[in-house]
């Protein structure tokens, strides 16, 4: 009962953060960015310089570019983390038509840079607690996954191209340096809220080593079994050891805890890792 609980309080409490960060990132965008007409990064920017230049409602344009990029993570990363990506996306999109595009700070300086903090925070608590605020996010989370990049600099790298393009069209070069201020402060917060590429060793005493192995193998980390023996109990049973990342942690805790409740499970910071870690296994 007292799992249970616990597992439907974790539920609750991602939820709960995934609408809070889909707020803030509407808030971000309409009360910072857009009344300078200045950009986000990914989908979202994109959706913002059509709605500039060619008019349209942007919160319906980043629901529409954003769907294609969610199904390719349903695929990619599993359904947890796209429902609560869906969820943000939809929290999202609805949030931007009742917030009111009112500039909070009227110097574009101070937009720029608060506007990507505010943005940068939501959508780090997004990927924080297993879900993402989509776009961009979601595809820096596949290429993240396989290569190990950190995710905000990835997402950095990725806007380079959306702001090219705005000042390709805008002929205004101001506007899309303070925009690039902004992806890059935002990319920089989410660094410091979603650490996803810093790598974990899990020990795991279990009884059900056949379950937990054929279970963990699907997501493609390789796994060493070590036989044991209890000192106290004399007890022989295996031991699991895998590398992951601080990501997956959370996914690897609810298999862990599903499979077998009783398991022991000691998890330590890695410093780093020599060998085919990032190689997807046969």
């Amino acid at each position: 009962m007292a799992y249970y609980a616990r597992k439907v309080s974790r539920r609750f409490i991602a939820i709960v953060l995934t609408v809070a960060s889909a707020v803030l990132v509407a808030a971000g965008f309409n009360q910072l960015l857009i009344p300078h007409q200045l950009l986000s990064g990914g989908v979202s920017g994109i959706s913002m310089m059509i709605g500039y230049l060619l008019g349209g409602n942007i919160s319906l344009l980043y629901f529409i570019l954003n769907v294609p990029i969610l199904i390719w993570g349903w695929i990619e990363l599993g359904k947890r983390f796209v429902l609560l990506s869906i969820l943000s996306v939809l929290v999202t999109t609805i949030t931007l038509q009742f917030i009111p595009v009112r500039p909070l700070a009227d110097d574009i300086l101070l937009a720029s840079v608060f506007g990507g903090i505010i943005v940068g925070f939501g959508s780090g608590l997004s990927l924080r607690y297993g879900g993402s605020s989509g776009g961009f996010d979601i595809i820096a989370s596949i290429v993240s996954r396989k290569r190990d990049y950190p995710v905000g600099m990835f997402i950095f790298i990725l806007n380079g191209a959306v702001i090219a393009a705005l000042a390709w069209f805008t002929r205004d070069p101001d506007i899309a340096l303070y925009s690039l201020l902004s992806i890059y402060t935002a990319g920089k917060v989410v660094d410091l809220i979603h650490v996803r590429h810093v790598k974990i060793t899990a020990f795991i005493v279990t009884q059900k080593s056949d379950q937990l192995v054929k279970k963990l193998l699907e997501v493609k980390r390789g796994i060493t079994i070590i036989r044991t023996k209890g000192a106290f109990t004399e007890h022989e049973q295996d031991m699991l050891m895998t590398v992951t990342t601080r990501y997956e942690l959370a996914e690897l805790r609810k298999t862990i805890l599903t499979l077998d409740p009783k398991a022991f499970v000691n998890i330590v910071e890695t410093v780093g890792v020599i060998g085919q870690f990032h190689k997807p296994l046969p």
